[in-house]
């Protein structure tokens, strides 16, 4: 505690007009008042385990935030409040010896009760009604041996309360330190758990603890949503992996808005409609994409919804994973998310995984159906490459149109025929069948090969 009691030789003289040399002895006043306290504070000192009770008594029937802590562990409460009363009483008597156990003492109790988890303004409440039964203890004391002595101790009134002040100070300022850290440490376990799940690496044991720190069910159905800008992703075979240490976590909620984390975007990339349930999804950054684990509650048709739902700015590419069963199963969710990510264009759009499957057994393994490309295609090469690209796009208008000539023709304004002689050319330079499913299959796999991998 600071000096216990400040001289008023100003107050009782007016200022003095040059600065005052440091005191080394008070005024008659000042001396009998501190000589007052000191005898209110001894008697107090030697009556503490009494002061103590009645103090945990009063918190249990006026500060609720401490009822729960003082009925789970009454006598550690009880310590705590006299080890305080000791060290702050003492500070009364003795400042310069107290006064660095007397901020110790307040640190550490703003450091447990905020990892308690009780509120700072009860543990601020909780000081001043000490410091309150502590000066009304003092008044009765003094009133009880002499009460003419009460006008002195009034003259100590300020410094006692600016001592309560004092410490409320260094409580809230170790609860607030200490708030900090044990944020921190949550958020970066959350952090940690969600790499863990989507690289598929959490513990079996851990998942109803994973389950409850990120309020999702442990046995619920999931997806996974990957985001990334409009490039072919560097991530490579779909087992790739998500970075163990991402940035940053962050929870989206109505229509996208993040509950932002330290570390890591401010808002989603993608903003999920409000209404869906998979909004309220966890974003997680990982070192090619961003991963969103979507919690599905709907019918089987619910990811088709959101998929046509999703706010995906131009040129991002989104692809949505097939649904898999349970938190353990977030790895997989997240690897089918990746490989719907390489299905997508690279100019962006979005993919949901079920509805493109033979695009996705194509990027799932890129030499394979490199080959088959260039087993396929690869006649057309001995063409210019105009001619080249209107055969191209013509397979592609007729496949997309279901095998109908007319229907192809119509998008690339041309007659029926024209389609007809192209495809026949086709047919003629690659020695495929275009009525043969087999040759038809192999074709539809070779066009995509070389629009979703370049070849």
């Amino acid at each position: 505690m600071p000096q216990v009691v400040r001289s008023r030789n100003g107050a009782l003289h007016g200022p003095s007009p040059v600065p005052p040399l440091p005191h080394r002895f008070r005024s008659l006043a000042d001396r009998e008042s501190v000589e007052v306290l000191h005898r209110a504070a001894r008697v107090l000192v030697a009556s503490l385990p009494a002061l103590t009770d009645r103090l945990v008594e009063a918190l249990y029937a006026q500060e609720p935030a401490y009822r729960a802590a003082i009925d789970s562990g009454r006598a550690e409460v009880w310590q705590e409040v006299h080890h305080s009363l000791r060290h702050n009483v003492g500070s009364l008597i003795q400042p310069r010896e107290f006064r660095e156990s007397a901020h110790r003492t307040s640190r550490w109790i703003g450091e447990i009760r905020a990892e308690q988890g009780v509120p700072l303004d009860a543990v601020l409440h909780a000081f001043r009604m000490g410091g309150a039964m502590v000066w009304q203890d003092l008044v009765d004391e003094t009133a009880r041996r002499d009460p003419d002595d009460i006008r002195l101790l009034v003259h100590v009134a300020a410094d006692v309360w600016n001592f309560v002040d004092e410490h409320c100070g260094v409580v809230a300022d170790a609860y607030r330190q200490a708030e900090r850290r044990l944020s921190w440490r949550r958020e970066n376990r959350q952090r940690l758990m969600v790499a863990a799940l989507l690289d598929g690496t959490a513990r079996i044991a851990d998942l109803a603890e994973a389950a409850e720190m990120l309020g999702l069910p442990e046995q619920g159905r999931y997806a996974v949503l990957a985001v990334a800008e409009g490039r072919r992703s560097a991530a490579g075979p779909a087992d790739a992996g998500v970075a163990r240490h991402g940035p940053g976590l962050v929870s989206a909620s109505d229509a996208g808005v993040a509950r932002h984390v330290p570390g890591s975007a401010a808002r989603p990339p993608v903003a999920l409609p409000a209404a869906h349930p998979g909004a309220a999804a966890l974003w997680h950054p990982g070192p090619d994409a961003e991963f969103a684990i979507l919690p599905l509650t709907g019918p089987p048709g619910e990811l088709s919804e959101l998929a046509a739902a999703l706010d995906v700015p131009a040129g991002t590419r989104a692809g949505i994973g097939s649904a898999v069963e349970g938190m353990a199963a977030l790895g997989d969710a997240r690897r089918l998310a990746e490989t719907a990510l390489r299905a997508c264009p690279a100019t962006g759009g979005t993919v949901l995984l079920d509805e493109h499957l033979p695009d996705a057994l194509v990027v799932s393994s890129p030499s394979l159906a490199g080959a088959l490309a260039d087993r396929v295609l690869g006649p057309l090469e001995r063409l210019d490459p105009a001619d080249r690209h209107v055969i191209v796009e013509t397979l592609t208008a007729w496949l997309d149109a279901d095998g109908s000539a007319q229907r192809a023709g119509a998008r690339l304004y041309c007659h029926r025929n024209t389609v007809l002689n192209r495809l026949r050319r086709f047919e003629q330079l690659t020695d495929r069948c275009l009525t043969r499913p087999r040759d038809a299959v192999e074709v539809s796999l070779a066009l995509a090969a070389r629009r979703l991998l370049g070849t």
